[in-house]
């Protein structure tokens, strides 16, 4: 039996659940409590992640759905399913830095995948990273997803992406194709 997926419970987020959210989120990423786990981006970015109006603008968007993990009624993990016609956008992933390493990351996308796959009949799931997140891109590609060489630009200036400690940030685009 797999373990990470035991007594877990997945449900689209509710209003009620942003501030919880939220600071999932902040902690897998930012700050001191991110160097927890081993998806932080302390050492690159500052700043915020994300912040209670993004997160409701996805909970409320009609083509969104931000799935919420919880075990013991606690959220430990989340992601954004997004409709983008023939594909979905997979978005706004944190695992609790407490629970990294243990193999719920692999549960959760592998049921996000799924639910993309039953919900809008899609070919395949998008995601962008940050090109210098090489551990992480390595993980993705071990679950599948393959490197484009797309890039986008960083939003540098616009600090509800974070606070650059680096100039040469920028998203790489990483495709799943769907069997």
């Amino acid at each position: 039996m797999d373990t990470a997926a035991t007594g877990l419970t997945f449900r689209d987020a509710t209003d009620a659940d942003v501030d919880a959210l939220v600071a999932l989120v902040e902690s897998a990423y930012r700050g001191d409590a991110s160097r927890g786990g081993w998806t932080t981006e302390a050492d690159i970015l500052e700043g915020q992640r994300t912040d209670p109006e993004e997160v409701l603008e996805v909970i409320k968007s009609s083509d969104s759905r931000l799935l919420t993990v919880e075990r013991d009624d606690q959220v430990i993990a989340c992601c954004q399913l997004e409709h983008r016609g023939d594909h979905a956008y997979f978005g706004m992933f944190a695992v609790s830095p407490a629970q990294q390493g243990g193999g719920l990351g692999k549960v959760v996308i592998a049921e996000a995948e799924r639910l993309a796959r039953e919900t809008w009949g899609v070919a395949e799931m998008h995601m962008t990273v940050i090109s210098v997140r090489e551990d992480l891109i390595a993980w993705y590609e071990r679950r599948g997803y393959r490197r484009t060489g797309k890039m986008s630009p960083f939003p540098y200036g616009d600090e509800r992406f974070g606070v650059p400690q680096r100039d040469d940030l920028e998203f790489e685009l990483l495709v799943k194709k769907f069997a």
